[in-house]
């Protein structure tokens, strides 16, 4: 089962309403139970968010962006970031505009090297030592971020921080790869947000609602139900 919610302030319960209020709103939130997505981990699930969208919507990104540098702020610190990084290639916009609202560089990481040298898979720069947020659309598991942890780490970076808009993290495990190599995960909102607002506001109904419910509360067993892996 997927935890509900850890502990959060008012701050950030509020921010997690909003943000699913505003990925509801431009429809990058979609609920199919009926027609469940197989996810490249081979889960079956009856929800998918994308992230990705947020780039077409100026009023949406401008909100979001500002959670999330007020995020930084508050669990990493006001003067504990040296630059913020985007992953290749949904991570690299919302590193934009973060590092321009932190007033901190921005970076970029490949998702394989280009060239040779100390910066083969980083773009922009950097000094040996400096503190980097990688910030993200989205984490699933958190393996993709673990390649570009490490690349930041082989080029000189100290990163012990990653925050994203949204944590699908419903299957077991979800955080083990980034926790084995020391780097806390924050994010704005996750499903158990998306329900909360879902079952405010009637954005779909009763059944979808209740299966949606059935899958975050026991997630394994609806996967193995509906054609995807049982463990």
């Amino acid at each position: 089962m997927m935890a509900q919610s850890v502990s959060r302030t008012s701050e950030q319960k509020q921010a997690a309403l909003t943000t699913a209020r505003i990925l509801l709103e431009i429809k990058a939130i979609n609920f199919r139970p009926e027609e469940p997505y197989i996810l490249t981990s081979g889960w079956a699930s009856p929800v998918y968010v994308d992230c990705r969208k947020v780039i077409s919507f100026p009023r949406a990104r401008a909100k979001i962006s500002e959670l999330m540098a007020n995020a930084i702020l508050r669990e990493v610190g006001f003067e504990s970031a040296d630059a913020i990084a985007g992953g290749e290639t949904a991570g690299i916009p919302y590193a934009a505009w973060i590092s321009e609202r932190l007033g901190l560089p921005m970076l970029y990481v490949r998702k394989k090297p280009k060239g040779f040298g100390r910066n083969a898979q980083i773009e922009g720069d950097f000094a040996d030592g400096a503190r980097v947020v990688l910030v993200e659309d989205l984490a699933s598991d958190g393996a993709s971020k673990v390649n570009f942890v490490n690349a930041l780490r082989e080029a000189g970076a100290t990163i012990d921080h990653s925050i994203v808009v949204f944590f699908y993290g419903v299957f077991p495990g979800a955080l083990k790869s980034l926790e084995e190599i020391g780097v806390d995960l924050s994010y704005l909102a996750n499903w158990w947000d998306v329900l909360e607002v879902v079952e405010q506001d009637g954005h779909f109904d009763k059944r979808t609602i209740e299966e949606v419910r059935s899958f975050l509360h026991d997630p394994v067993r609806w996967s193995s139900m509906h054609g995807g892996r049982s463990a």
